[in-house]
C-alpha cells in the first residue's frame, strides 16, 4: 500500500513513551516519520545488500559507525540529521571507499516535537540522495524526558574500496603536499553562535556537506596518499594524527590557511584557535608533489573543492609532529587539542 495515499494514523504532536513501547504507536511513528521517507527495500530486521562492484577482484568493504549529539539540533547550514549522513559518508570517502549504504538509529527524548523529527528525517533523505547512498535499515528508541537532548542519532555506513586503491596515513612521505578542500572553522563557529549563550551574531553557516563525489574525482585524477576529514579537534588534530601514523612531520603556512575573517574575529574575541574548530565538510589530503597541480585542478572542478588550496607539506620526522610558519615570520607548535574547545558540536 502506498504510504502517501493512506490516511495518517499519527495524530500526536510530540513523542510519548508509547512510541517506544513496541506496539501500534511505535509502528505508526516508524512508518509515517521514517520508512515512508527513507523507503528501504525491506522492513525486515536486517538489510540485504548486493552490488556488482562487490564482485570486482580486489574490491574491499569499508565499514564505519559514529554517533551524533549536537546542540542545537538545527543550526544555520544544517541539522543533526544532515551531519549524521554527511559525517558517515565522509568517514568512508576519506578512506577511499565509495559510500553505498547507511543504517540510522535514533534515540528520541520523550516530548520531542514530531514536526522536528520530520524535518530531520527529510534532511537526511536529501543528503543521502545527493551522496548517492541508501539508508537501508535502522532503529528507534524513546527515553524518558531529561535522559537525552531531543534526539541522538547513530549512523553506520558501508562502502566499497575499488581494487588497487589504498589510502592510508602510513603511506605519506616527506615532500608530500597537504591540500584542504575549503574554509576552516565554519561549523564550530556556527554552533557557537547558534547557542546564543554569548550574544554573538554571525552570518556564518556550517560547512556540513558530503565529500564522496569530491574524493572520487580526486582519486580518479591522481594517486592520493591519504585523507582525513577535519571534524572534532579541527585541522590541527587531523594533521597530528596523520603525521604520527606516517612517522613524518608536517609544516603548514598560516598565510595559506583559508579562514573567514568572521571566524578569525570570533576566535580572537573568545580566545579560541580556528585550527581546532570543528568542520563538517572540510578534509585534508596528501599527494606526491608532482601530483599537486592535478589534484588541485580535480578538486576545483567540484563544488565541494572550489576553494581548495595547498597549505603545507610533509617533512622528515622531527620531535614535533606539526608546526606552522606564522604570518609574522616565526614558527609555532601545532599540538593535539587538549580537552575541548566546544562541547557537543557533532
Amino acid at each position: 500500500m502506498n504510504m502517501s495515499a493512506r490516511p495518517s494514523r499519527l495524530n500526536d504532536q510530540r513523542v510519548t513513551m508509547s512510541h517506544g513501547g513496541g506496539g501500534r504507536a511505535m509502528r505508526d511513528l516508524i512508518e509515517e516519520v521514517f520508512t515512508s521517507v527513507f523507503q528501504p527495500e525491506s522492513t525486515e530486521d536486517q538489510a540485504r545488500l548486493t552490488a556488482e562492484t562487490m564482485r570486482e577482484p580486489g574490491a574491499r568493504l569499508a565499514f564505519t559507525t559514529d554517533s551524533y549529539v549536537v546542540t542545537p539540533v538545527e543550526f544555520p547550514g544544517g541539522d543533526i540529521g544532515k551531519i549524521a549522513v554527511c559525517g558517515t559518508v565522509n568517514d568512508l570517502a576519506v578512506g577511499g571507499a565509495r559510500p553505498m549504504w547507511l543504517s540510522a538509529a535514533f534515540i528520541i527524548e520523550e516530548g520531542c516535537d514530531i514536526a522536528l523529527l520530520r524535518r530531520i528525517v527529510a534532511s537526511m533523505a536529501r543528503e543521502a540522495e545527493q551522496a548517492g547512498v541508501h539508508i537501508v535499515t535502522g532503529d528507534t528508541k524513546v527515553v524518558e524526558k531529561g535522559s537525552a537532548d531531543q534526539i541522538f542519532i547513530t549512523t553506520s555506513g558501508i562502502g566499497i574500496i575499488p581494487p588497487n586503491r589504498k589510502l592510508a596515513a602510513e603511506t605519506i612521505r616527506p615532500g608530500d603536499v597537504a591540500i584542504v578542500n575549503g574554509v576552516l572553522g565554519d561549523h564550530g563557529a556556527t554552533i557557537l553562535a547558534a547557542r546564543g549563550d554569548l550574544a554573538l551574531h554571525s552570518e556564518i553557516q556550517s560547512d556540513c556537506r558530503g565529500l564522496g563525489h569530491l574524493m572520487e574525482v580526486v582519486c580518479a585524477a591522481v594517486p592520493v596518499r591519504a585523507a582525513r576529514d577535519a571534524t572534532r579537534g579541527g585541522l590541527a588534530s587531523a594533521l597530528n594524527e596523520m603525521a604520527e601514523a606516517a612517522r613524518v612531520s608536517v609544516c603548514i603556512d598560516e598565510s595559506a590557511l583559508p579562514i573567514r575573517p568572521e571566524v578569525k574575529g570570533m576566535c580572537e574575541i573568545l580566545g579560541l584557535d580556528p585550527l581546532y574548530l570543528a568542520n563538517e565538510g572540510t578534509l585534508v589530503l596528501f599527494v606526491a608533489p608532482e601530483h599537486a597541480g592535478a589534484a588541485l585542478a580535480a578538486m576545483h572542478s567540484t563544488d565541494a573543492g572550489k576553494d581548495a588550496r595547498i597549505i603545507g607539506k610533509a617533512t622528515e620526522a622531527d620531535i614535533v609532529p606539526v608546526t606552522m610558519n606564522s604570518a609574522f615570520g616565526g614558527r609555532r607548535i601545532v599540538d593535539m587539542l587538549v580537552g575541548e574547545q566546544l562541547p557537543r558540536i557533532c
